[in-house]
């Protein structure tokens, strides 16, 4: 199995780290962007760089340090999925990410200090029924929002909150159902061909809804909450 590690970390204190749309927008583009080997210094004159068709023949080549299987943000913490393409790859990669972001965030909002409660959580999967049922476990967080019950295994209304997920955009769920929203941040081939298909994958996380009991004691010991 290709390996992957499932990495979570929150504001300090709990706090809110995505305020509004640009925070969010601002956190998947950092996805995208420092998903390179290599450094990038000031994301505003790359991305003018991008956009200049003279400036593009000077940029490298991009060098993607993880492959991003699934990511999900919620106010105050965030989940990836992720598989390292060098060594050390995580460690390099969530260095830029948490440094880029909290100064982006540091700077927008006039505060300086922490922004996130410390050092990601982090943890390899090495069973497969983790790898299987994890993603679904990332993609359901949003209902912390709309059916807070889901953390005791209860959903009372299925429908609602399958609905509410099609329609939460801040995690990879819709690109996985076939819905674009941010496809180039994730590679889904791997996820994708397990599942069958984007199809496949949809009825597969209705299916894990109604058996969430189940399913939740599958992967406790790799949710990182």
């Amino acid at each position: 199995m290709t390996e992957l590690m499932h990495i979570l970390n929150r504001g300090v204190d709990k706090r809110k780290i995505f305020m509004d749309k640009q925070d969010h927008l601002r956190f998947i583009h950092d996805l995208y962007e420092f998903n390179d080997v290599n450094n990038i210094y000031n994301t505003r004159h790359h991305i003018h760089q991008l956009n200049n068709p003279n400036a593009k023949k000077q940029l490298k080549p991009r060098q993607k340090i993880v492959d991003i299987l699934a990511f999900c943000l919620m106010p105050n913490h965030y989940h990836l999925l992720l598989s390292p393409r060098i060594e050390k790859a995580v460690t390099l990669f969530m260095k830029k990410i948490g440094t880029g972001y909290a100064n982006y965030f540091n700077q927008k909002y006039k505060r300086s200090g922490t922004l996130f409660e410390g050092r990601y959580k982090s943890i390899l999967i090495t069973d497969e029924k983790h790898f299987i049922h994890l993603p679904y476990y990332i993609h359901l967080n949003p209902l912390d929002l709309c059916s807070p019950e889901w953390r005791e295994r209860i959903i009372p209304e299925p429908e609602k909150s399958i609905e509410f997920l099609e329609n939460y955009r801040w995690s990879s769920h819709l690109d996985y159902i076939g819905k674009k929203n941010f496809p180039s941040v994730t590679n889904r081939n791997l996820l994708i061909e397990y599942f069958n298909g984007s199809e496949r994958y949809k009825k597969s996380i209705h299916e894990w809804i109604i058996n969430m009991k189940n399913n939740f004691n599958l992967i406790k010991q790799v949710t990182l909450e």
